[in-house]
């Protein structure tokens, strides 16, 4: 029988990486929070590869943390191994990527979550929304319990009817064979969301114990110290290495020999996979003139044996799996501890979603992570804390947040999701951001931690630091700037030195930096600063001298897209009355729904001709108004 068994601001379906970033969010800006999962024991759990960051991904974790989240702090606390990825290359790539001890990593996010004053924990399987006249008004578990409130976020990842696909072999289940989300999917299909089939994979995992490294090459961890949060001050110094070996000629055959096994190709697969994350088959089919593919053997933690074998993702049947892994060289007597799967679940089309990550079926229902087609821990953890906030936010009674394309990598995701939508599990990257210079690994505090202290997620103490540092930065720059650096000996030797052209006159601190041989260590050397500066304050200066002129253009871009984003369009706009308009712009336009001209024309099938056409009806409205007045 039902019970009412409690009343919150916010209630979170699922307690993924989306869903504890959302119950944090919330409860952190004073939203008294629920979080309802399937098993507690899987709190923050990493069914697929033990890893956090990497290109665009590892960005999103800094915006994150420079927000207010958790991700960054946790994997600072419990990663094995940590790197910093195209050091070879300029800031707007570089990114840091961490292997995890993945069951540290969800046993530190469950204490955060347990120790969070306005947070509750339970474990617990939702399975309908409350939804009277539109608006979603609390959630009903399969025991029957009754939970109320103000907005609920729902962030079930890849639980909804969850199927594993492994061979010949087809079951229901969640992820690592946990119990799937059925009831609830149906129920949302009964309120009306459009919902499609996606499917992700894994591969399997090995005993370490019974690989032959000697084969392989290492790949050890960066000897500086690093850090994804801004906060993290202690450094983990022990790393573990991971391992690189290949497929094989055996390799290739056994795939090739076997694909009418393979779910992928037999028919058994209806949803659509990630291209950025293709399994073995796929690779083996689709690049069939590469003799080898790289394996990454990577430890799963410090007090495991298992080793995730990436690169080689299957949902071949488990006696194929066998041979696979012991076709690579150093696997030869591997023994398979977990074999890999293929898993189908339901998501929603994101495009029926606002801004906000709100539903525009249902009022005051959020949705983030895997169930809005994303794939990915940290795509997930970033929709969580942006869902939690504005769902928090609107239960008291405060404005929402809106990240836009230039403030954060986070801003470009929710933003494709909503305005293109996706056909198959969407990943973030670098080539996603048109202003990626912009939206570095290196500022994500100077872009975005003003608005995490404004919201109440940054603390004091914090704050003051952030202050103190971005004025460091600008008194640097300006000392440069002013700094006159005269042709002596000793200049034109370390500019010789450096392959650079001798100067023939006085020169800026600032325009020497800015030579391409040149480092802000060389002008330290010639000009050195009277105080001890922070590394990170010296990697600001020196980014934002010599690439002074870069910035400036990403900038004048971003004003003029805000002329667009400033157009706004009315709510009760008829796109079908407006002539001229193409049939596939008017279907497109009304399925999103966009808020601006800017969004707009972002719209897949949205025309510039259909823009202008957009443009002068909304003009022509507004004179209208005006003269009627």
């Amino acid at each position: 029988m039902p019970y009412e068994a409690g009343n919150y601001d916010v209630i979170v379906v699922g307690a993924g990486h989306a869903g504890c970033e959302a119950g944090l969010a919330s409860a952190r800006i004073g939203a008294k929070t629920l979080v309802v999962t399937i098993n507690l024991d899987m709190i923050a759990f990493m069914p697929c590869n033990p890893s956090v960051g990497g290109p665009a991904k590892g960005i999103v974790v800094r915006e994150i943390d420079a927000l207010g989240g958790e991700m960054g702090k946790v994997i600072d606390k419990t990663h094995i191994q940590m790197r910093m990825l195209n050091t070879g290359k300029g800031p707007a790539v570089r990114a840091l990527r961490a292997q995890a001890d993945k069951f540290m990593y969800q046993h530190e996010m469950k204490k955060i979550l347990e120790e969070e004053e306005n947070l509750t924990l339970i474990q617990g399987m939702v399975e309908r929304l409350i939804v009277e006249d539109g608006v979603c008004k609390g959630v009903v578990t399969q025991t029957g319990a009754v939970y109320t409130s103000k907005t609920v976020i729902i962030t079930t990842g890849t639980f909804l009817r969850g199927e594993i696909i492994l061979g010949e072999l087809k079951y229901s289940s969640g992820p690592n064979n946990q119990q799937p989300s059925i009831k609830l999917s149906e129920h949302l299909q009964e309120l009306g969301f459009d919902l499609v089939r996606f499917k992700t994979g894994t591969p399997p995992r090995v005993n370490s114990q019974t690989i032959d490294y000697s084969k392989t090459e290492i790949q050890p961890g960066d000897e500086t110290p690093r850090a994804f949060s801004y906060e993290t001050t202690k450094y983990i110094t022990d790393q573990l290495p991971c391992w690189l070996t290949y497929t094989s000629e055996e390799t290739h055959q056994i795939i090739n020999s076997n694909l009418h096994r393979s779910p992928m190709y037999s028919g058994m697969i209806q949803g659509k996979g990630p291209r950025y994350c293709p399994s073995i088959e796929d690779k083996v089919v689709r690049f069939n003139d590469k003799p080898r593919h790289q394996i990454f053997l990577e430890p799963e933690g410090r007090n495991t044996q298992e080793v995730y074998v990436q690169g080689l993702s299957t949902s071949l049947p488990e006696e194929v799996q066998h041979r696979l892994i012991r076709s690579v060289p150093g696997l030869e007597n591997a023994q398979m501890m977990r074999a890999g799967y293929a898993i189908e679940y339901d998501a929603i089309v994101p495009t029926q979603l606002w801004p906000t990550l709100e539903t525009k079926q249902v009022k005051n229902l959020f949705t983030a992570g895997q169930i809005n087609g994303t794939s990915g821990y940290e795509e997930a953890a970033g929709q969580g804390l942006m869902a939690g906030m504005n769902a928090g936010l609107k239960a008291l009674g405060k404005e929402e947040v809106i990240l836009s394309r230039s403030d954060a990598y986070i801003g470009v995701m929710i933003d494709d999701l909503i305005t293109k939508g996706t056909s198959e599990p969407y990943r973030l990257l670098t080539s996603r951001a048109e202003y990626r210079l912009l939206l570095r690994h290196d500022n994500a505090d100077l872009r975005l931690t003003e608005l995490g202290y404004s919201i109440g997620l940054i603390k004091e103490e914090r704050y003051q630091t952030f202050l103190a540092k971005k004025q460091s930065i600008e008194g640097e720059i300006k000392r440069l700037q002013k700094t006159m650096i005269k042709p002596t000996a000793e200049v034109q030797e370390l500019i010789h030195s450096l392959g650079g052209s001798e100067l023939k006159d006085g020169i800026r601190a600032s325009d020497l930096l800015k030579r391409p041989e040149m480092t802000y260590e060389h002008i330290q050397k010639l000009v050195p600063s009277e105080e001890l500066l922070n590394p990170d304050v010296e990697e600001q200066a020196e980014i934002q001298i010599k690439y002074e002129g870069y910035i400036e253009k990403s900038l004048q871009q971003v004003e003029r897209l805000k002329k667009m984003e400033d157009k706004k369009i009315p709510e009760n706009i008829d796109y079908d009355a407006i002539n001229g308009l193409a049939t596939e712009a008017k279907y497109n336009l009304k399925e999103v729904q966009p808020l601006s001209i800017a969004q707009a024309s972002r719209i897949s099938g949205v025309n510039p001709a259909d823009i202008s056409i957009l443009l002068i009806y909304i003009e022509q409205g507004r004179i209208a108004r005006v003269s009627n007045e």
